[in-house]
């Protein structure tokens, strides 16, 4: 057997060899990652479990199309399977609830948070505490990278609604930092 350099290429190459231990190793090797990714777009456990579901089920048909262009291309490619499944379980929740995106933003005032002495897992939290839009959108822009055209032409929005709710979600989240330092002061 072909010795690989790292595990992506190990993983992909059990798929030519043997689908079920495949299927379980990707599987062990990036479900707590991929949750990860999901749970910071979908709210709720079981929302959460079905969409990361939905997710693999679409990793493991499409595993076949896939090309490797090295190191990080599998994780990437699985990440924005997972980051578009989890928007589009967004989109169907607002559509049943009619609502798409957040119209009235809070009246806070816009200055940095200081997050000195703040947990990732805090923070985090908090960025989940957020509005289904705004937290799609800062999701989107802040952690996934992308640009506001390229959200906007995902959400079917305008580009400048995209980076308006960006805007309003650094704000509340600063509102959220601050508040929480205040209660949590020592």
């Amino acid at each position: 057997m072909k010795l690989f350099s790292n595990r992506e290429q190990q993983l992909l190459s059990l798929f030519s060899h043997d689908t079920d231990q495949a299927m379980d190793a990707l599987y062990q090797e990036y479900a707590d990652y991929l949750a990860g990714v999901c749970g910071r777009y979908v709210r709720g456990e079981d929302a959460l479990k079905d969409v990361l579901q939905e997710c693999f089920i679409k990793i493991f048909m499409q595993i076949g199309q896939f090309h490797y262009r090295g190191q990080g291309s599998l994780k990437a490619w699985m990440t924005r399977i997972v980051v578009n499944e989890s928007i589009d379980s967004i989109r169907k929740e607002a559509v049943q609830a009619k609502v798409v995106i957040d119209r009235e933003p809070p009246d806070l005032p816009d200055e940095p948070p200081d997050t000195d002495g703040l947990t990732a897992d805090v923070i985090e939290r908090m960025i989940l505490e957020l509005p289904p839009g705004y937290r799609t959108v800062f999701n989107l822009f802040a952690i996934e990278g992308r640009t506001h055209e390229e959200i906007a032409g995902q959400l079917g929005i305008k580009p400048a609604t995209s980076a308006s709710q960006f805007h309003h979600a650094k704000k509340l989240l600063a509102a959220k930092i601050r508040d929480y330092k205040l209660k949590h002061r020592t």
